[in-house]
């Protein structure tokens, strides 16, 4: 079967990152959204990042027209019935995703195939909630989706292995690097990145350097563009704690453990970037101060 039509559930930062790739890549593409709201907020964040690249000549304004003419909004499921492949980018609850699923069942196509862009929960366990067990993968993406080239395909157990490389080969089809993967918890970035962060903050805990030190020790010491605490921030603190705790739960390891402190800067609401306060206080973007 050639996928020919990308159907995506979602239409937050992810959905439409994934959306403005596929219509970008020439296939027609349909966004699925819970209200025309959303769905129009989601197209506001595709034309401002296409307008982006007119702007600094990475595409023309006859291209950035032609993807915006393959991209199309809807509120039902039943319009999804067409889809050769459906991405799901929607929130990180596995019982939501699973009746996501169950709703998909009921309206796609017997040949289409299913895909997760989650970061952290069980691909087999999502999988669960069809009838497809042999069309069912994993296609994490990585934030922002337009500019980030590397996409994480993800097999199960029972995954055709053909239905797999043909998604491999989608993927790549997008203009992105896939890295093939097993389904198990963090898949191959988050399982060497989260224990990565969550260290950095034990560091700190113990005195080891301050937020500062410890983020130029790893920049200028290993060549790394960001340090820990950053990244931290830029990621989202609700966001690692999530992962974390995830991963702890399937692998019961003390590395993927979230420290005290990272629970409780998330129970206070300082989540990064996103609230204004983390590791750095970022008042002024610019110029972040260490906030702790």
């Amino acid at each position: 079967m050639e996928i020919k039509k990308v159907g995506v559930v979602g239409c937050g930062l992810m959905g439409s990152g994934i959306a403005q790739v596929a219509a970008t890549a020439g296939y027609e593409t349909l966004i699925r959204e819970v209200s025309q709201a959303l769905l129009d907020k989601g197209f506001g964040f595709i034309d401002k990042s296409l307008s982006k690249f007119v702007e600094k000549g990475v595409m023309s304004a006859d291209d950035k027209r032609q993807t915006m003419n393959r991209l199309s909004g809807t509120v039902h499921f039943e319009a999804l019935k067409d889809c050769d492949i459906i991405i799901e980018a929607i929130t990180e609850n596995l019982e939501t995703k699973k009746l996501t699923y169950r709703m998909l069942e009921e309206v796609a196509g017997p040949e289409a195939i299913f895909a997760s862009n989650t970061s952290s929960l069980s691909i087999t366990e999502m999988m669960t909630s069809t009838k497809r067990p042999d069309r069912f993968i994993g296609m994490h993406f990585f934030n922002p989706v337009p500019l980030m080239k590397l996409v994480e395909v993800v097999r199960t157990i029972a995954t055709d292995p053909h239905i797999y490389e043909q998604a491999v080969q989608f993927t790549e089809s997008l203009g992105k690097v896939a890295v093939r993967a097993r389904d198990t918890g963090g898949f191959i970035v988050n399982r060497l990145l989260v224990p990565y962060l969550l260290d950095a903050i034990r560091a700190f805990e113990e005195g080891v350097g301050s937020i500062v030190d410890i983020d130029n020790g790893m920049k200028l010491g290993c060549g790394y563009p960001m340090g820990p605490f950053t990244l931290l921030d830029f990621v989202g603190l609700d966001t690692t704690y999530y992962i974390a705790e995830i991963m702890f739960d399937e692998f019961k390891e003390k590395r993927f453990a979230s420290p005290p402190l990272l629970k409780r800067l998330v129970l206070a609401g300082n989540f990064g970037k996103k609230t204004g306060r983390g590791f750095y206080n970022w008042s002024d973007p610019k110029n972040p101060k260490p906030a702790l």
